[in-house]
């Protein structure tokens, strides 16, 4: 998995990570119980501080998208992952948004399904 981080961003960069780890746990970039690097080895790469890394892994820990094991570092968690509690409030903002957007229906569900489709595995083989 290619991790995409725009230190430009207004998006702090935790939060960056913390999405594009998601979204390769949902689009099966990333295999329940896979080991991802080291908070050292992710910083190195992405060239950022190792806070900012850590700070990320521990919001997807908190959140139950990862584990850590003192022997097998960290760890993307067993399927299914629980969503948060205030899950559904976010996708109404982020569905409030998109159809202010694109207030066409049809379009609009267009889009939500091309989405959906790029995390359904079975269709991927």
């Amino acid at each position: 998995m290619i991790l995409e981080i725009d230190p430009h961003s207004e998006e702090p960069i935790y939060l960056q990570l913390r999405k594009q780890i998601i979204l390769g746990i949902a689009r099966g970039e990333l295999a329940p119980n896979e080991q991802l690097p080291t908070v050292r080895q992710f910083a190195d790469e992405l060239g950022v501080n190792t806070m900012t890394v850590s700070k990320g892994y521990q919001q997807l820990r908190e959140e139950g998208y990862l584990l850590t094991d003192r022997r097998k570092g960290t760890i993307v968690s067993p399927l299914p992952v629980h969503p948060k509690k205030n899950s559904e409030e976010n996708l109404t903002l982020v569905l409030a948004e998109l159809y202010l957007a694109e207030p066409d229906d049809q379009k609009l569900q267009d889009k939500i399904e091309t989405i959906l489709n790029s995390f359904r595995r079975d269709e991927k083989q």
